[in-house]
C-alpha cells in the first residue's frame, strides 16, 4: 500500500550466528514495541531474507524523515537498555538510511519485498519522474505486485554519533536511493526482478547499484503499527 508517512528509516543488518535466536527475541519484544512507542512512528516491519545479503531488513514508517532526528527519538537511540547494548553488538554489515519518500504507490501490504539500494547521475526531479513513468507505474500493472515505493536518502547534521551506533562497532553504510517492490506471490515478485528489474533496466531508468549485494529479496516475519501498541 501507498506507505503511511512521508519518511522511512530503513535498515539491513546481519547478525552473529550465536546471536540470532537473542536478537530475534529482542527485536519483537522489546526493539520494535520500544520504536513504535515514539512520537512520529507509525509502522515497523522486520524481513527475512533466506539468500540475500545482509540477512534482516527492517523499516520504520515515520510521520517525515525529520522524526529521526528528533529529541524523543535520539534519546532512545542514546539510552539503549541492558538488552539492547547485548544484542546490537553483534550486528554485522549494517546499512541505515533515513528516508523521505519520492514516490509511493499501491494498496495493501504484501509479504515478500524485493529491495535496491541504487545510485543515479540524474538530477533528482528527471530521476524520480523516470522511475516513476518506466519502473513504478508499469510494475504495478504485472501480476501479483501490490506496492512500489522510491525513497530519497537524506542527511543531517544532527545524525550525529550516538551510543548505539558506538555499539555496532563500525560506521553504517548509506543508501543513495532504495526502491521496495511488495508482491503476494513469491513466485510472481521473482520473475518480476529477473524479467523487468533487470540491471540493463535500471541503467536505461538512469540508476545504478554497485554490485548484485544491493540486491535483495525478503519475506515478512513481523509488523507492528503504533495504533497496535494498547493490544499487546
Amino acid at each position: 500500500m501507498a506507505l503511511a508517512g512521508a519518511g522511512v528509516l530503513a535498515i539491513w543488518n546481519g547478525i552473529d550466528p550465536e546471536a540470532e535466536a537473542d536478537f530475534l527475541d529482542w527485536h519483537v519484544n522489546e526493539h520494535i514495541p520500544e520504536r513504535v512507542a515514539v512520537p512520529g512512528f507509525l509502522k515497523a516491519r522486520r524481513y527475512k531474507g533466506h539468500e540475500s545479503w545482509p540477512r534482516y531488513f527492517n523499516f520504520y514508517e515515520v510521520d517525515g524523515w525529520e522524526t529521526l532526528v528528533s529529541k524523543s527519538y535520539l534519546d532512545r537511540l542514546n539510552t539503549p537498555s541492558p538488552w539492547t547494548q547485548r544484542v546490537v553488538q553483534h550486528f554485522r554489515d549494517t546499512f541505515r538510511t533515513m528516508c523521505s519518500v519520492a514516490i509511493s504507490a499501491g494498496q495493501g501490504d504484501g509479504p515478500y519485498v524485493a529491495t535496491y539500494r541504487l545510485k543515479t547521475t540524474r538530477n533528482r526531479t528527471d530521476f524520480i519522474n523516470g522511475m516513476r513513468q518506466h519502473a513504478i507505474e508499469p510494475i504495478l500493472q504485472r501480476p501479483a505486485i501490490v506496492g512500489a515505493h522510491l525513497l530519497e536518502g537524506q542527511k543531517s547534521p544532527h545524525d550525529g554519533p550516538t551510543a548505539e551506533k558506538a555499539l555496532r562497532g563500525q560506521p553504517d553504510a548509506i543508501a543513495d536511493w532504495i526502491l521496495l517492490i511488495e508482491s503476494v506471490d513469491e513466485s510472481e515478485l521473482k520473475k518480476a526482478m529477473k524479467n523487468f528489474l533487470s540491471q540493463d533496466s535500471f541503467t536505461q531508468w538512469g540508476a545504478q547499484y554497485d554490485s548484485l549485494k544491493d540486491v535483495g529479496f525478503y519475506q515478512l516475519q513481523y509488523a507492528l503499527a503504533n495504533n497496535q501498541l494498547s493490544v499487546r
